[in-house]
């Protein structure tokens, strides 16, 4: 049996969690540069006139009137909430899968099967008590049909933010609950056309015949066929797939025409992408560089470019990335222009341990033990606590708008929480 655990309301939960007076008061969270909407909790999905992905320019003074507290994105905080909550699945079992922030399933094979209700709310209760964070948990065969089960945990108030659907019947009436456009793995463009054919429910997608699934849905689409119909089919994954490519574009917190400035941008989030590189034991052999105005803007002149390098020995050196990605910007930055974004990205990626030196270059200084030494500084410090140089100094005129961020109480002993006795 597999258990799908999925935190409720996630980002908005982690924010309840260090401030519990705003409990029953509707939350949301914005998105880089405090553009939209992205999460928000129960109170304020309740508000119908609050559109989750929405400019909240457009919306501000109706979140102000219904009394929403809004916060901006805080990664720092969810990601080590996330890993808490990893941590605490880990006790549960020794095969865990990390399905993205908020979601993890394991395996729960080995609990004798008349214990797996109690099972899932020992999980859930755990989790609560240890981290303060609500979540639901879905218990069935495969792992579709837990997705499912997670859902209706949810959903269905005596379930009490637990489901398990162990029998065949308790298969076939979750599958009759659960309306076909609301099943994992259906995207919106297949959940029309199946329900172009008469079919409503998850129970009649199980119903169709699966050569038609797989010639008009691709494998994608068998898979949640045979998933729902109890086969298991999906790849337990414990140990995270090595990425092939690592990335990250941000906007400015203002437009900005200053290619130092830029350059200064550029030259953080290659630190940051090549941290991740480093961690995974891999190397780059070649690095894109892109740079772009604000399109929606009516009264900017637009101009957009990007390039990519070679690199002649693939590296994960954050020095050598850095000068790389600074002769790259200057290829394509062009004056009179006022810069939204600007974004990297690692490509060729191959394991550490494959590497072969270029015949036609010299080697490199190897600067492997400095190169530890800062990680493992900014490890226990703080993300690019210490950095290169060629990073600089100015990150307030180009970071993101974060003006509502909340502390990150768990991870710099400044911000940590505090409590003040009133009693005089």
């Amino acid at each position: 049996m597999i258990a799908l655990v999925d935190c409720n309301s996630f980002y908005a939960s982690c924010e309840l969690v260090f401030r519990p007076d705003l409990i029953g008061k509707p939350v949301v969270v914005l998105s880089n540069n405090d553009g939209c909407i992205i999460a928000a909790n129960k109170e304020a999905k309740a508000l119908t006139k609050i559109p989750m992905f929405e400019p909240v320019f457009k919306i501000k003074k109706q979140l102000i009137a219904n009394k929403v507290i809004f916060f901006s994105s805080n990664y720092t905080l969810y990601g080590e909430m996330s890993q808490r909550v990893v941590n605490i699945l880990r006790t549960f079992s020794s095969k865990v899968e990390i399905y993205s922030i908020d979601e993890s399933f394991i395996d729960l094979s080995d609990v004798p099967e008349e214990m797996l209700e109690e099972y899932g709310h020992q999980i859930k209760n755990t989790i609560y008590r240890l981290t303060g964070l609500p979540v639901g948990v879905g218990i069935a065969k495969t792992k579709g049909l837990s997705k499912l089960a997670n859902k209706m945990s949810k959903k269905i108030p005596n379930k009490n933010h637990v489901c398990v659907i162990k029998s065949e019947e308790e298969r076939v009436e979750a599958l009759k609950w659960c309306a076909v456009k609301d099943v994992w793995g259906i995207g919106r463009k297949h959940s029309k056309r199946v329900m172009a054919l008469g079919v409503a429910s998850a129970y009649d997608f199980t119903q169709l015949p699966l050569a038609w699934v797989r010639k008009e849905m691709t494998v994608v689409g068998e898979r949640t066929w045979r998933e729902l119909r109890g086969e298991s089919v999906m790849e337990f994954v414990t140990e995270p797939k090595k990425k092939k490519a690592i990335g990250t574009a941000k906007s400015f917190g203002k437009k900005l025409e200053n290619l130092d400035i830029i350059e200064e941008a550029c030259s953080y989030y290659v630190g940051e992408v090549a941290e991740v590189l480093r961690a995974q034991n891999s190397c780059a052999g070649a690095i894109h560089v892109f740079l772009m105005t604000n399109y929606f803007s009516a009264r900017d002149s637009q101009y957009s470019k990007g390039i990519t390098v070679k690199l002649a020995t693939p590296t994960n050196d954050t020095f050598i990335l850095v000068t790389e990605a600074k002769k790259a910007l200057h290829l394509i930055y062009k004056k009179g222009y006022r810069y939204k974004k600007v974004g990297v990205n690692l490509l060729s990626i191959t394991p550490e341990k494959h590497v072969q030196a270029n015949l036609f270059e010299p080697p490199s200084a190897s600067k492997k033990a400095l190169t530890k030494v800062v990680d493992d500084l900014n490890i226990k410090f703080g993300k690019l606590k210490v950095a290169s140089a060629l990073i600089g100094t100015r990150v307030k005129e180009w970071e993101l708008i974060k003006e509502e961020r909340s502390p990150r109480y768990t991870t710099q002993w400044k911000e940590i929480l505090t409590l003040k006795d009133k009693v005089k």
